[in-house]
């Protein structure tokens, strides 16, 4: 049998080769000879880490440490398994202490400040960075790893000078063209990111999340070419257990609510490790009121709290404490405003890393945490995998299951999740007895609203309208808008105009279906009061799926504009169905996609049948629970308690429906 240094080296020069199988058997005959051999040891460590079996390198990694405590070699590798092992706390401290015995080595200062980008403290990774850069200016991953914390600390212009710096160095660096997508994503700017991330696509397709983000980009200009094809790469992808898609984007195309949990399992698995956190322990004793911590990065003039705000001011302070943690920032706008009136206080933790945000939290003795984001938005979904309160539930921001071990509850009503749906969803459901969506019944409607003439609208003619983003328009739904156009002469259909690029592309898609291009007519953003009052110049809302309309559909409703929709097959495309419900008015909601054309095309003929619903939608609009703020308060503080009590009792978070 050969010596332990020739076997060593063999096998060392079958790792470098890329015969891994070769080196693991020959340095596990070492290490069954010499248990003690620090190098087979971390090489052994190595082999497993690049056939990504990480949990079977750490032990090695252990070994090695206990023979050689001040190896900054073998801390720096135990800090790359514990990277890939998601524990990101662990994989600072040991690239600390590496970075403590040799100060000098780039590699060990980029890994770390990847890790820091992961738990959000992004000022703390740039800085890291920096550092790597000073010892190696030419280290193109550290100026692309570089641009994440810019682009995530707002510095878009340095975060693109970053990402053109590695290419520089590296032009076919698929990870800093899909750098470049990431910050004009960030910018809204989404044509120039779907040149960013096809580059990317075309150097490496399988790099983690770029199909999706590709997708969603497209999405949001209209750009409909190849999108069957890439959305069907995406889902073999997402069963084979790749992360081909985030799950906020993925929701706007997919049909399948098992595609949807899988989506946002993979997510949630990659970023925080597959095992769930242990429950908190901690505050037995309990608040003299339910202590509610509401998590949002958008508490200003934006859907989520345009929905919720009533309901914070209609909270019974008797029982209930409020506190809203800010990812976001203050817009100094009326719905900002209101929040900070309405919850009893409001704690800043938008410059905070997880760590931080998490002991702000935990600070506060928060009983039921509440997460308005899920993957949508300025998300802090870290925050929840620490398990910064005892109880942690998902509403109102993203519709759909978070796919986490610790998301305790999501609240919805029988009809965006129906009971036996529950399986594609981790949380356990809290069903409220009407509709899941709060709304705000002191929502202000501009009294002086625009004409038709103000809004290039014809005087005359049926004007069909949706207000929902660009991203929720697919090929087929279009196909359906331009059939019902063509049906009804001198309609037109009034769009929101979501960028030059979408613009252009919608125009260009309805005359090659045979619709003049001027048959489509595009609305800028205005302030909510204005953009509320100009619903009086249309006379039906067309919804979309698989998406549909959410808080536009509450626009529509408020404003007093009929709304059609057809019943979807997820959480996003059950949600106006449920408006609907919760209005009283079933007659709107059609059966198939069929059914809703004939019924868009019926409804612009008929304008008698159409202004009694109109008229039934004035009467349900202040006597049906859905624009009720008080009640549906009252129904989500009774799914709070039945969750406080369930806790205090000992008992796990268990399906149930709040009565009335």
């Amino acid at each position: 049998m050969a010596p332990p240094t020739d076997l060593f080296q063999s096998a060392f020069a079958a790792f470098q080769q890329g015969r891994l199988g070769d080196a693991e058997r020959d340095l596990r005959r070492i290490l069954r000879r010499a248990p003690d051999h620090v190098g087979a040891l971390n090489v052994l460590a190595i082999v497993l880490v690049t056939l990504k079996r990480h949990a079977e390198a750490e032990p090695h990694l252990k070994a090695a440490l206990r023979l050689q405590p001040r190896s900054d070699v073998t801390l720096y590798n135990y800090g790359l398994v514990l990277k890939a092992l998601n524990r990101s706390d662990e994989a600072v401290q040991r690239f600390t202490e590496a970075l403590a015995l040799n100060p000098n080595n780039a590699e060990t200062f980029n890994n770390r400040g990847t890790v820091l980008n992961d738990i959000s403290d992004y000022t703390s990774a740039l800085a890291d960075f920096d550092r790597a850069l000073a010892l190696n200016p030419r280290y193109a991953a550290a100026h692309f790893n570089r641009s994440k914390s810019l682009a995530e600390l707002k510095r878009y212009d340095e975060a693109l000078a970053a990402c053109a710096a590695a290419l520089a160095m590296q032009p076919d660096m698929a990870e800093a063209w899909f750098g470049r997508g990431f910050v004009f994503a960030k910018l809204r700017r989404p044509a120039e990111a779907v040149v960013a991330y096809r580059r990317a696509h075309t150097l490496n397709p399988e790099l983690p999340l770029l199909k999706g983000n590709l997708l969603h980009q497209k999405m949001l200009i209209c750009d409909w070419d190849g999108i069957g094809d890439l959305a069907a790469e995406i889902e073999a992808d997402l069963a084979a257990g790749k992360i081909a898609a985030e799950p906020f984007g993925w929701q706007g195309i997919a049909n399948s609510e098992a595609s949807l949990q899988r989506c946002a399992e993979l997510t949630n698995a990659a970023q925080f490790g597959k095992a769930p956190m242990p429950r908190s322990s901690r505050q037995v004793a309990p608040n003299d009121k339910i202590r509610v911590g509401y998590i949002s990065g958008e508490f200003r003039e934006q859907a989520t709290s345009l929905l919720l705000v009533g309901v914070l001011e209609q909270y019974d302070k008797n029982d209930f404490e409020i506190v809203a943690f800010d990812n976001g920032f203050d817009d100094g706008g009326p719905t900002r405003q209101r929040i900070a009136r309405a919850v009893d206080r409001i704690v800043d933790i938008s410059a905070m890393s997880d760590v931080e945000a998490t002991a702000a939290i935990r600070a506060q003795n928060i009983d039921i945490l509440v997460n308005l984001n899920g993957y949508f938005g300025a998300q802090r979904n870290g925050v929840f995998a620490r398990r910064a309160a005892p109880l942690q539930v998902n509403y109102l921001g993203f519709p759909g299951t978070i796919g986490a071990g610790f998301m305790d509850y999501i609240i919805a009503d029988r009809h965006v999740l129906p009971a036996e749906h529950r399986r594609f969803y981790n949380e356990k459901v809290a069903w409220l007895p009407h509709c899941y969506q709060a709304n705000d019944d002191r929502r202000e409607i501009a009294a002086q609203g625009p004409t038709r003439d103000d809004c290039n609208l014809p005087p005359d003619g049926f004007v069909f309208c949706c207000f929902n983003n660009a991203y929720k328009i697919t090929p087929a739904v279009f196909d359906v808008w331009m059939r019902i156009l063509a049906a009804v002469d001198g309609s037109v259909l009034w769009l929101l105009d979501d960028s030059e690029a979408a613009v252009a592309n919608l125009r260009r898609e309805a005359e090659t279906r045979g619709v003049h291009p001027v048959r489509l007519v595009f609305a800028r953003r205005l302030p909510p009061a204005e953009h509320l009052a100009r619903h009086r110049c249309a006379d039906l809302f067309l919804d979309t799926l698989p998406y549909n309309a959410h808080t536009t559909a509450s626009d529509a409703l408020w404003a007093g504009l009929p709304l059609l929709t057809c019943e979807g097959t997820t959480f996003a495309g059950r949600v106006a169905a449920s408006l609907l419900r919760a209005l009283d008015l079933p007659e709107l909601i059609a059966r198939d996609g069929k059914d809703f054309e004939c019924r868009a095309v019926e409804l612009a003929r008929d304008l008698e049948q159409l202004a009694a619903l109109r008229g039934k939608l004035a009467h349900c609009r202040s006597t049906a629970p859905l624009f009720n703020t008080r009640r549906s308060t009252r129904d989500i503080e009774a799914a709070f308690r039945i969750m406080q009590e369930r806790r205090l009792a000992g008992l796990a978070p268990q399906h149930f429906a709040v009565t009335t």
